[in-house]
């Protein structure tokens, strides 16, 4: 895949344990590289939570990374779950970003993500920045 990351973060419903058709579509069409982090602020939208990025290192996201085995085919998949991109009227509750995150052995690597795009001050904020303890 030249040119194209083919990593991917997933902090809420997509990482493992949860039975949910996307999370079984990423566990079986890519490589779980493990648990990351990045720099942001977690808010519970509904039964999902919704990433908001930040330059504070003191707010941290936690969640997990992969390599997706036919990336551009897999990130159309998840751009349709997350209702963003061509064809999804503007503003998209999600926009996928690039964003830099840091693997549990202190590598950083560059990996896509589905950011939060909507108004966030009444959402309540997960504070450890893990959604399953939010």
């Amino acid at each position: 895949m030249t040119g194209i990351c083919d990593r991917l973060f997933v902090y809420g419903t997509l990482m493992r344990g949860f039975d949910h058709p996307m999370a079984k579509l990423l566990s079986k069409s890519a490589d779980f590289l493990g648990e990351a982090k990045c720099k942001g602020r977690l808010y519970r939208v509904n039964h999902y939570p919704g990433l908001v990025l930040s330059d504070d290192p003191a707010e941290i996201v936690f969640g997990e990374v992969y390599r997706l085995r036919a990336g551009e085919e897999l990130l159309r998949e998840f751009d349709m779950y997350e209702a963003c991109g061509e064809g999804f009227a503007e503003p998209t509750e999600y926009v996928r970003k690039m964003l830099t995150v840091a693997l549990d052995d202190g590598t950083a690597s560059e990996a896509w993500t589905y950011v939060y795009n909507w108004p966030f001050a009444q959402l309540t904020r997960i504070a450890s920045g893990r959604f399953l303890e939010g």
